[in-house]
């Protein structure tokens, strides 16, 4: 099968960006038999990172797995605000991991750093361990598995966050092929992010921070229910660099930090 009968097949599928999959199924292909496999699972409507073995975030390759949540490159922006706040030495930790890349390109962006990651599926730790040598990885709900009083300068946050009656407005291979608890963030999406708020303030260092993704809509909401716990709410604007994401005016990033006693 050469590049452009691949194409035609991968767009006729509805993949929107066939030239460049073609591209990469053909670099992973060893035979003419293995390629027509990977394609047909990807025109069966697997994800594209399901049948690579790998998703590509922050210039490098993460290893991924079935139901594990795949980074979206804008995401970026959420690595870019707390790679601007960490320091060398600094406590990291990535919450709701899933592959782990959040957190191992904020590392790689600021060397130095105690990286920390969790996850509640432990498909998710087991990618997370393969992609994060040297880091802490814990299986469990939020700050759970984590070791009392263990408190932390950055985290990273990237909950679900889309309200569950958009769930069905998804693409088939998110709905299909992502575990709905890495996506569904109850009635107006902001139930994952309300216990993580809740907790946040006893796993914050004095200039500890938490940064997390989520619609403009949400962020007002969010603010409030920052206040009541104790934090001081911020809203970010990350300007998108040029051709990386899809946003015209770059991605806003929630940030949460410890107020006065």
């Amino acid at each position: 099968m050469d590049r452009a009968d691949l194409t035609a097949r991968l767009r006729a599928a509805g993949c929107v960006l066939a030239e460049r999959e073609a591209d990469l199924l053909l670099e992973a292909a060893a035979s003419a038999g293995e390629l027509e496999a990977l394609v047909a699972r990807r025109v069966a409507g697997e994800r594209l990172e399901d049948v690579l073995g790998w998703a590509e975030f922050g210039g490098r390759r993460w290893a991924v797995a079935p139901g594990v949540f795949v980074p979206r490159h804008r995401s970026a922006a959420l690595v870019d605000a707390a790679a601007a706040h960490a320091r060398p030495g600094d406590l990291v930790l990535d919450l709701c991991c899933g592959t782990g890349a959040l957190g191992g390109t904020l590392r790689r962006r600021v060397p130095g750093v105690v990286l920390h990651a969790a996850d509640l599926l432990p498909a998710a730790t087991d990618c997370a361990r393969r992609n994060l040598p040297g880091a802490v990885v814990h299986t469990g709900d939020l700050f759970d598995p984590l070791p009392p009083g263990l408190r932390f300068d950055v985290v990273v946050a990237n909950v679900p966050y889309v309200p569950s009656a958009e769930i069905a407005h998804l693409p088939p291979e998110m709905r299909q092929h992502e575990d709905r608890r890495t996506l569904d963030g109850g009635g107006d999406g902001l139930d994952v992010l309300r216990r993580v708020l809740a907790g946040a303030r006893g796993r914050l260092t004095p200039r500890g921070r938490l940064f997390a993704e989520l619609d403009e809509d949400q962020t007002g909401p969010a603010a409030e229910f920052a206040r009541v716990h104790g934090l001081v709410p911020d809203v970010l604007t990350v300007p998108a660099p040029p051709g990386q994401w899809d946003e015209e005016d770059g991605s806003r990033v929630f940030s949460a930090r410890p107020g006065n006693p």
